[in-house]
Formats: C-alpha cells, sequence, structure tokens
C-alpha cells in the first residue's frame, strides 16, 4: 500500500554510541584523564503528552485520508476496458441471461408437468 518507508534500526545506532563509549574509556590515559577525542552529550527529550482522545481521532481521520489517497493512487494504475470491450461483454452477458432463463424456464415447466401427472 503506497510508499514503503524504511525505518532506522534504533539498536544500531545504541550499538554504535556503546563502541564509541568503550573506545573513549580505553583511549584514556593511566591516570584517567581523557584522551583528545570529545565527548558527546546526548539529551532525551520526551514529546508533549497528548490528550487520548484527540489522539484517537486524529489517527482515525489521518489513516482514512492516507487509505483514500493511496486509493486514488491505484485506480491511476488500472487498465480500463474500452467502450466497444465493454458494450461486448455486456451483450455476451445479457445473451447467456437469457439462455440459462430459458433453460430452467423448461425444466421447471417439464417437473410441474411430471408432478400433476404423477399426482392426480
Amino acid at each position: 500500500m503506497g510508499r514503503i518507508l524504511k525505518k532506522k534500526d534504533p539498536l544500531k545506532k545504541k550499538g554504535q554510541r556503546a563502541e564509541k563509549a568503550s573506545d573513549d574509556s580505553s583511549a584514556n590515559g593511566e591516570n584517567g584523564a581523557p584522551a583528545n577525542k570529545p565527548v558527546l552529550a546526548v539529551k532525551k527529550t520526551t514529546p508533549p503528552a497528548k490528550p487520548k482522545v484527540a489522539e484517537i481521532g486524529d489517527g482515525v481521520v489521518q489513516k482514512s485520508l492516507q487509505f483514500l489517497r493511496e486509493v486514488k493512487i491505484e485506480l491511476k494504475k488500472v487498465t480500463w476496458p474500452s467502450r466497444k470491450q465493454t458494450m461486448g461483454s455486456t451483450l455476451v452477458v445479457i445473451v447467456l441471461v437469457m439462455v440459462i432463463a430459458f433453460f430452467l424456464g423448461i425444466v421447471d415447466f417439464s417437473l410441474s408437468k411430471l408432478i400433476q401427472a404423477v399426482l392426480p
């Protein structure tokens, strides 16, 4: 459905950070003083809390809009039949329905006559 988004692996980054930290600690001198490598500080921020009622409503609306966008994209990919093909297919369906109706009418009529003959 639509675009496929690649998500970054958060564990991969954590593993890289852990490797940097271990490299930094091993690069310290004998007295524990840091080597010439700068230490990067990472601040973790939490997003502001949203009310749950608004979140549920917003999510449904966003998902519905995304679905409709994807439907529009998929409908553009459809190969639609020409007018001539549509008329031909419609004619075939109508003829087949008439043939089957005629056949079932004959079977019904013959079975009803058979029942009338058996049960006077």
